[in-house]
């Protein structure tokens, strides 16, 4: 430790709880090349160890020494922590649910059940608290890295005094892995330019396999090992599909670890893309769900059934009701028509499918633990989701989630069924009608996004570690959240949490560790977490002994795009409930106890000031295009000299709500009419494409799969050198007006011209643009197109330029708001909020 801030330890009573200062203690025998030793670790690294042996004139005359290596303490289990996306409480069949998660299943009967383990809402902020045991907002992640913003608590960056546990673990002897989503890392630092001490690897996670984003396309991801884009991942199965290839890496690494080291425990964090949109399962699962029949008679039947098979199993009380059906928002199964409930089912057997198939992957990987010997010092800690089941499909449900995040999310199911035969295949970026949504949040109501709602937080969890819990198929009602698994961790491993890591003092961790309920005499000890705030995009809730006390909810997950609450803090109605005897909020008895209301509403603020939770934003859409730090801001001209692929969204220009020009020069070859990609962003479900066809120039921009506007060329091009070009000027204010919670600057249309040698060769009008995103986990690629094209008529991925692109410039001109813009923005904002 460094010793100018011991006085600062000493002052502030961090070193009084703990032992004093000491080397690391050899566990034998000292210098030899297989020693190994166990340290403090309240500093990481650990300091160099001073030399052992002797060092005389001679090496005849000296004696070796080798620093031992570090080890976790004796006992230390394996790890494997597991969270699934977008799964709300009712989906597994472990809690109720009709969806079969075996895996899921079999781990509870050997060991532990939780009921009452939270989530924040979210994705991004979940996965961060989960891996600092900090909340979301002390961890940068108020909200997902999409929309981060300029703030402590919503940037999307978790600061050097947070350590991950990945850190922690790795510098106690552990081997440290991670597979899956990664919804970590800044969007803006997401590209090959770095910096990479954001993204797995460099938050102490040896090795990672998965996607950096929100969601990814299970049949072609954009898919990393490390920081290096695989591409192409496959070239021979076409039934590839990444939950199970994402399985089969991580059971090869574990297999790999254990006959290289057999001795050296791992932490492996195993995060499926299941069951967050678009829903991909394979065809097999597929069958098997649809031949279930499970959803047949509809999502209000279904809530009613899993309801019941709760009370079966003791989740929720006998005398338990619900709340009523949303009639207003979600259209009754008897009203609905024929077609649409053709649809619904087949959207719902899509994600019970993804949902099975997730789980049955799982279990492959714990068999494969169980085949190397490890399966009874292993702690799996297997957590159902990182909010409540995702709504953002709206009422309808869509065959292209990205239409969802551009304001489109009520396709009629007429034109849905177009996709019908072939949802949940690559054809689709699919997600379901949120009626089955709320379903699947049993007992409680409400979706992902909702934080002051069960069914947005509310998690469940199985806990197995054959060797050290006994009361197999337990169950525990403790209240939790995913801050306390950290600390749980570390408890069980014997390792402290590290005052100071690479010479930066370490925030306090803010959970609370669950270790006691391991013990079966601890069974129905009262909680030891007793207060949690919730918040998400402006709606917030508090738990505090017993009482929540909640926001009503004020915006549904697919309404977006309208002006934000201008005064989350206060402009609410406040909701109370007494969860020791109404567990699902059924009964608001905010108004007979308003002191009760007062007290919560001062501790919520005094939570929100600790934990940089302010200053409170209920804005949604309009935080996915905030300005930030990325490599573009600022630049308004880009100039590439040869093919690269692979960059993301986040780190690209942007071409939305602006004023562009693309200018290509390029030479044609002698022979065939040249082909192949210049430029394109995007893919199959939303995106733009320059490319030559047949020789001619074509400039195409893909409306998220619903419709393509196309400018071609009307001959081709001669062999030689040529300029081709893609002007378009946009009609609107630009994104400028959302910092005045307005969104009357985006989306608007524009008029586009393609031009030939200085020549204009098409010119027409676009009505609307694409407001917010395009397809994003896709990439920018010049001289070639990865994953999906924009646009399968015309061609087929990679679609190489067999053209010599010599030099491709893209000039923005974004709109600037006048200040008499600015004046009667700012007037109506002030009017909309009095």
């Amino acid at each position: 430790m460094s010793a100018h801030k011991l006085p600062f330890l000493i002052a502030t009573g961090l070193l009084l709880a703990l032992p004093a200062l000491s080397p690391a203690f050899a566990q034998a025998p000292a210098g030899a090349p297989n020693a190994t030793t166990t340290i403090d670790g309240r500093q990481l690294p650990n300091p160099p160890m001073p030399f052992g042996g002797t060092i005389e004139n001679d090496a005849l005359s000296s004696t070796p020494w080798w620093a031992p290596q570090i080890a976790p303490p004796e006992d230390a289990p394996n790890i494997l922590l597991i969270i699934t996306d977008d799964s709300g409480f009712a989906v597994p069949s472990t809690f109720g649910g009709v969806i079969p998660t075996d895996t899921m299943d079999a781990l509870a009967a050997e060991g532990l059940s939780y009921t009452s383990i939270h989530s924040t809402a979210l994705c991004s902020p979940t996965r961060a608290a989960l891996i600092t045991g900090r909340n979301h907002h002390s961890a940068g992640f108020g909200v997902i890295a999409e929309q981060s913003t300029g703030f402590p608590g919503y940037n999307s960056i978790i600061a050097e005094d947070k350590a991950t546990i990945g850190r922690i673990l790795l510098d106690n002897g552990y081997a440290t892995s991670w597979f899956g989503k990664d919804h970590n890392t800044p969007a803006f630092q997401a590209s090959q330019a770095g910096p990479f001490d954001q993204w797995p690897t460099g938050m102490g996670f040896e090795y990672f396999y998965g996607f950096v984003g929100g969601d990814a396309n299970q049949w072609q991801p954009n898919l990393f090992r490390n920081t290096t884009q695989i591409y192409p991942f496959d070239e021979t199965d076409a039934e590839w599909n990444l939950v199970t290839a994402m399985a089969d890496d991580a059971i090869a690494h574990i297999t790999n670890l254990h006959q290289i080291a057999p001795d050296k425990p791992f932490f492996v964090k195993y995060a499926p893309g299941a069951t967050h949109a678009p829903h991909h399962p394979t065809k097999e699962w597929v069958e098997k769900i649809e031949a279930m029949n499970l959803f047949d008679d509809g999502y209000e039947a279904l809530r009613q059934t899993i309801f019941e098979n709760q009370k079966k199993l003791g989740l929720v009380p006998e005398d338990a009701t619900m709340t009523p059906w949303p009639a207003e928002m979600l259209k009754p199964w008897d009203k609905l028509t024929d077609i649409e409930k053709k649809l619904f089912i087949r959207q719902v057997e899509v994600f019970a499918a993804y949902a099975a198939y997730s789980d049955h992957e799982i279990g492959r990987v714990i068999k494969a633990i169980e085949d190397i010997g490890e399966i009874d010092n292993t702690l799996i800690i297997y957590i159902n989701g990182d909010n409540g089941t995702s709504a953002e499909g709206g009422p309808l449900g869509t065959p292209n989630e990205v239409a969802f995040f551009n304001g489109l999310n009520e396709i009629p199911a007429e034109t849905q069924m177009k996709w019908y035969d072939v949802w949940g295949t690559e054809e689709t970026y699919n997600h379901m009608s949120a009626g089955w949504s709320w379903a699947f949040d049993t007992p409680f109501d409400w979706f992902k996004q909702n934080a002051s709602r069960l069914g947005g937080i509310r998690q469940n969890m199985v806990v197995s570690w054959p060797a050290k819990i006994t009361d197999k198929g337990g169950r525990r009602d403790q209240f939790m959240h995913v801050i306390d698994v950290v600390p749980t961790i570390l408890e069980i491993t014997g390792i402290q949490a590290p005052l100071e890591v690479d010479g930066v003092l370490q925030s306090p961790i803010e959970g609370t560790s669950f270790a006691y309920t391991f013990d079966k005499a601890n069974a129905d000890a009262p909680s030891r977490h007793t207060t949690q705030y919730f918040e998400m995009m402006g709606q917030w809730a508090l738990y505090h002994e017993g009482w929540l006390l909640s926001t009503k909810v004020n915006r549904a997950p697919w309404e977006a795009f309208g002006p934000a609450n201008a005064d989350p803090l206060n402009n609410q109605v406040f909701q109370l409930y007494d969860l020791t005897k109404d567990m699902n909020q059924t009964n608001d008895i905010a108004a007979d106890n308003p002191e009760k209301v007062k007290e919560l509403r001062a501790l919520f603020l005094e939570e929100a000031k600790k934990y940089q939770v302010l200053p409170l934003d209920a804005s949604v859409a309009a935080r996915i295009v905030a300005p930030r730090p990325n490599i573009t801001a600022g630049r308004t001209e880009f100039v590439y000299t040869r093919p690269m692929i692979g960059l993301p969204q986040g780190d690209s220009p942007l071409l939305l709500n602006t004023s562009y020009t693309i200018t290509a020069e390029i030479d044609v070859p002698e022979g065939t009419p040249a082909q192949g990609m210049i430029l394109t962003s995007g893919g199959r479900f939303g995106g733009y494409g320059f490319y030559l066809k047949d020789g001619k120039p074509v400039f195409l921009w893909n409306m998220v799969d619903l419709n393509r506007i196309k400018w071609e060329g009307t001959e081709a091009l001669s062999p030689g050198k040529h300029v081709v070009e893609f002007d378009f000027k946009y009609d609107g204010m630009g994104a400028g007006t959302l910092a005045y919670n307005d969104f009357g600057g985006v989306g608007k249309g524009g008029t586009g011209t393609l031009r030939v040698d200085g020549k204009d060769v098409q010119t027409q009008q676009m009505k609307q643009t694409l407001p917010m995103i395009l397809q994003w986990d896709e990439s920018f690629d010049i001289g070639s197109d990865t994953l999906t094209g924009v646009n399968d008529a015309d061609y087929k991925p990679p679609f190489p330029l067999t053209a010599t692109l010599e030099k491709l410039t893209i000039k923005v001109d974004r709109p600037e708001l006048s200040e008499a813009d600015k004046a009667k923005l700012q007037a109506a904002m002030k009017a909309a909020s009095d």
